[in-house]
């Protein structure tokens, strides 16, 4: 077995045992792979060559069989000097995070299939993350976007329904082009949506981007080239196959810049403002959540960060210590009622109806 084979076999198990997308499995063998060759160089075959070539990672290139046998030998200092080195190349904390995690659920998977005996990462904290808040959208500008494309023609009319679907549901971009015919259920006003880890949600989508779908199919329909398009893909590119994900980023920035919009928004950005506005408009948090496809409810607690303006506003308005209006009117509010308290007769007080004793009056 080689280098080679033990990072094949976990990212076999990543897609078949664990169901991640070919993206995130491609990610990992990237992140092992880097790891790899910044301690000990490009793997080489048996008799390539030189031992002493440079690598690329600053250390001599060694065989296959050597660096197999180093990578099963791996202690926390060889994690600690690749995250030297990425720190030198100036990764930002987030990418390093990422690239530990990977290094330690690779570890994990060859404790657990006998390879080694410990985790050699178990004992690296991970770097503390920036908290950076998504990018959102005003409703004003969300609708300045929505309204940019045209629907005279298959593309624009394609371009419109796509937007209008991912600010409705809030998917992801690439759950948008996942979507096939039988994914839109327009009788129950449901889209059928497969996430990430082979997982399936049911979302609802609104009417406005339901007829947007129609029309865009209806114009499909009756495009002479429609029997060569993808008989299953909901939303296809100029030559009938099922669109990008890549695809999808172009068109948004084409409609920004002729919305005269931030170019730097990307498709997420919708899906950021599709949380941001449901939770700003009364949707509780565990529902947003479930729209969202989040697992973990602390992924979709950010957004409540995005939604402090509403908060400050209700407060404003029902706590009485919030101004000094508010207090100024909380006071005459209870003065008028202690106005319109009864009278006891006997002793001419006034006093809050719910104090008097049964009996006495």
């Amino acid at each position: 077995m080689n280098t080679n084979d033990l990072i094949h076999e976990f990212i076999e198990y990543l897609r078949f045992e664990r169901h991640f997308s070919n993206y995130t499995a491609r990610c990992y063998s990237a992140d092992l792979r880097q790891f790899v060759e910044t301690l000990w160089g490009q793997p080489k075959a048996e008799g390539q060559g030189s031992d002493h070539g440079d690598g690329g990672g600053g250390v001599a290139t060694l065989p296959v069989t050597t660096i197999k046998e180093k990578i099963l030998a791996v202690a926390a200092e060889d994690i600690r000097t690749f995250l030297a080195h990425l720190n030198r190349e100036n990764y930002s904390r987030s990418s390093t995070a990422r690239k530990l995690a990977t290094l330690r659920s690779f570890y994990k998977f060859l404790v657990r299939r006998g390879y080694v005996t410990a985790n050699p990462v178990i004992t690296i904290r991970t770097p503390k993350q920036e908290k950076r808040l998504p990018k959102c959208l005003t409703i004003e500008e969300v609708q300045t976007l929505l309204e940019t494309p045209s629907d005279k023609d298959l593309l624009g009319a394609r371009d419109k329904a796509m937007l209008e679907t991912v600010y409705s549901t809030g998917v992801r971009v690439s759950e948008l082009v996942d979507l096939n015919f039988d994914d839109v259920d327009f009788l129950s006003g449901m889209l059928h949506v497969r996430g990430k880890g082979k997982k399936e949600r049911l979302s609802p989508i609104g009417q406005t981007a339901m007829m947007s779908i129609k029309k865009y199919l209806t114009i499909r329909q009756e495009d002479p080239r429609a029997a060569g398009f993808d008989s299953k893909a909901l939303f296809v590119n100029k030559h009938g196959k099922r669109l990008s994900t890549r695809s999808v980023r172009r068109k948004l920035d084409k409609y920004l810049i002729q919305a005269g919009l931030d170019p730097s928004i990307s498709p997420h950005t919708l899906r950021h403002s599709f949380a941001t506005h449901m939770l700003n408009n009364g949707a509780d948090l565990r529902s947003v959540q479930e729209l969202l496809g989040h697992q973990s409810i602390s992924t979709t607690q950010v957004y409540t960060h995005l939604t402090t303006g509403k908060l400050k506003e209700s407060y404003d308005q029902a706590h009485p210590r919030a101004s000094e209006e508010n207090w100024q009117a909380q006071k005459a509010e209870e003065t008028a009622d202690q106005k319109n308290w009864p009278v006891l007769a006997g002793n001419g007080a006034s006093e809050h109806p719910g104090s008097v004793r049964p009996g006495e009056n």
